[in-house]
């Protein structure tokens, strides 16, 4: 499937397959794409693009020439946010961005530059190469956790998300892009998965749902049933090869179908809850945040008083249909996952929250056997 054959194919049939780039395609879930991409007969043609000195080695004109290890594919290393980068997308239909960051715990401003400015480059270097179609993936945080939320979203809800200056903010501002992209008229299709699970992902990718399993008990605001909903690699994958060959377009949420509640996480993990009154534990994670303790926002704790779950009606009606149930995914993640993080910046708030809690419940009972001898 060489690149040169496919570009002469795009030009004298342009409706026809596309050939595609898939930016990040080094590691994760990028690399996840390219394997799956390789072997579908929708794609004339397969670039990975992947950034300098990263899993691959190349020689000095930026071609890959070791290390990459999937047959099929084109390989072109690039960093997302240089002003030239339109140079790599000479002869693409359709990118696929995923050379972004999802981890939290990661330095504000430099995931800010990878995320939105590496967006915002790839964006613009695709419009100049007169590339078809982008597909961006962001995630189902973007809707925001409000108490007057109805359990599912339809796929067009509001996006209510406050843009502050954590992950989920990034990714507020990675869909304006999208949206400025589309009015200017490069369509734009983006995919709004649960928390991803499975695969060879790791920690990074890890939503503020599967990261509380790194602690002890999960936490519960008191009066609240908190709700889970998660999306395995798989089915997103699968979401993606349609975005790829325009099955779907526009905004696309992705996700396992319907919600697990705690208490069948509880069962399912053999944790227990703690549960605490919304003030106690929302202060308590502010504070924790304020001193560096957890990398983790408001918006975290926010979705145990509201949940955000999803409902995948563009994707059904497209043919789709998750082969991963919630009780899976969750079970899936377990047997990948270590059971603790020592990254003290990668804590959820509610990770954190229990840990202080907790803690503190065993110096009082000490100082009162203490008290009592």
């Amino acid at each position: 499937m060489a690149l040169m054959q496919a570009t002469v194919a795009r030009r004298g049939r342009r409706a026809g397959p596309p050939v595609v780039a898939v930016t990040g395609a080094a590691s994760g879930l990028g690399r996840a794409l390219v394997e799956r991409l390789a072997c579908c007969a929708e794609v004339t043609g397969l670039v990975g693009v992947v950034t300098n000195g990263v899993g691959v080695v190349t020689n000095g004109a930026g071609v890959v020439t070791n290390g990459a290890g999937v047959d099929g594919v084109v390989w072109r290393s690039a960093d997302v946010r240089d002003p030239l980068l339109s140079a790599s997308f000479e002869g693409i239909d359709v990118v696929v961005h995923l050379a972004m960051t999802y981890d939290p715990a990661q330095d504000p401003t430099q995931r800010r530059l990878v995320n939105v400015r590496g967006t915002s480059q790839v964006l613009e270097a695709a419009r100049e190469a007169g590339v078809r179609r982008v597909v961006l993936v962001t995630s189902s945080d973007v809707y925001g956790s409000h108490p007057d939320g109805p359990v599912p979203l339809p796929d067009d809800a509001e996006l209510r998300a406050e843009p502050d200056d954590g992950l989920v903010g990034d990714l507020v501002e990675v869909e304006r892009l999208a949206q400025h992209s589309a009015r200017a008229g490069l369509p734009v299709t983006v995919l709004r998965p649960a928390p991803v699970v499975g695969g060879p992902l790791g920690r990074a990718y890890d939503g503020a749902l599967p990261r509380q399993l790194a602690s002890t008990r999960l936490l519960a605001l008191r009066g609240v049933e908190p709700l889970w909903q998660l999306c395995h690699i798989e089915d997103l994958l699968g979401a993606l090869e349609l975005a790829v060959t325009g099955a779907i377009t526009g905004i696309v949420p992705v996700a396992c179908q319907g919600w697990l509640v705690q208490a069948e996480v509880e069962q399912l993990t053999g944790k227990r809850r703690l549960e605490l009154p919304a003030a106690v534990a929302l202060s308590t994670a502010e504070r924790l945040r304020r001193l560096g303790v957890t990398a983790s926002s408001r918006p975290e704790l926010d979705r145990l008083v509201a949940p955000i779950v999803v409902d995948t009606v563009a994707l059904r009606q497209a043919g789709w249909t998750p082969r991963w149930t919630n009780e899976s995914a969750v079970r899936a993640y377990l047997a990948t996952s270590p059971a603790s993080d020592s990254r003290s910046g990668a804590y959820t708030a509610a990770g954190a929250t229990v840990a202080l809690v907790g803690t503190a419940a065993l110096v009082r009972r000490a100082r009162r056997r203490r008290r009592s001898l």
